[in-house]
């Protein structure tokens, strides 16, 4: 996605910084052009963030958009995903974009503009068997986002939270995906359907990843950005279920809810 994305952006004429923990095999991947800055950049690692936005100022002046998107995959059950490996999730895909929007953050109060894109997830309002971990790293991010807008926007700061369906992304390739290490005998029989599935959606997700890299830059030009961007058909469908679940729970126990005022005497 990450490719894609500073792809789509080089291609609309715009200064791009891109980043990752191998500045070569980034460069490879998408080339050499005059206004593309790459830096090294694990996201996990605060200094490395505080030290790619200080370049990115360094040769462009500015950052108007910063784009989260490092990610990995934690795929099993709850309890067969040992703390380790809850944490690792964790500290990549929530604790990640802190640290980069942490060092980022002061460049744009400075300049009273930007815009804060994160890319989260259907499973960032959406809990999935087999994604407890990847879940709660997403729907971490979007609590965190949507608490950021408020506390950013006094200073020209828009944020958008982006909730792609299945891309064709690398996410699900053998190299980024990690698999629970323990193994209770519980779950076995539903273990020995669920990881073979999620295997089998390795390069088969019906997303592109090169039109939503165009759609995102399409809305990071927009002088009112979406608060939230529901990315795919399957993403649609999965929200509107959602919304209605919710709709149906609020409704099921209104009066309860409604009954728990504190009466005065």
């Amino acid at each position: 996605m990450g490719v894609e994305i500073a792809k789509a952006a080089l291609d609309a004429g715009y200064n791009v910084v891109a980043t990752g923990r191998n500045p070569e095999k980034v460069a490879k991947a998408i080339g050499e052009t005059g206004n593309l800055l790459v830096a090294k950049l694990d996201v996990t690692n605060p200094a490395d963030a505080e030290a790619a936005v200080n370049a990115a100022v360094d040769r462009f002046g500015t950052i108007d958009v910063l784009v989260n998107n490092a990610a990995n995959f934690y795929g099993g059950f709850f309890e067969e995903l040992t703390p380790e490996q809850i944490g690792h999730q964790l500290s990549t895909n929530l604790i990640g974009p802190m640290n980069v929007t942490r060092a980022v953050l002061p460049v744009m109060r400075k300049q009273r503009s930007g815009h804060i894109i994160s890319i989260s997830s259907t499973a960032g309002f959406v809990g999935y068997e087999y994604c407890s971990a990847y879940a709660a790293s997403k729907f971490g991010l979007e609590g965190w986002m949507e608490s950021l807008r408020f506390e950013v926007e006094p200073f020209g700061i828009k944020t958008t939270i982006v909730n792609p369906g299945f891309f064709r992304t690398e996410l699900l390739r053998p190299e980024s995906m990690t698999w629970a290490a323990l193994r209770i005998e519980d779950y076995t029989e539903r273990n020995a359907e669920l990881r073979p599935w999620w295997e089998s959606m390795n390069g088969k997700q019906p997303g592109d990843p090169a039109k939503l890299a165009k759609a995102l830059v399409a809305i990071a030009s927009q002088e009112e950005p979406p608060r939230r961007f529901i990315a795919g058909a399957d993403a649609i469908a999965e929200a509107e279920r959602k919304a209605a679940e919710f709709q149906e729970q609020i409704n099921a126990y209104r009066d309860l809810s409604t009954s728990l005022a504190h009466e005065e005497a």
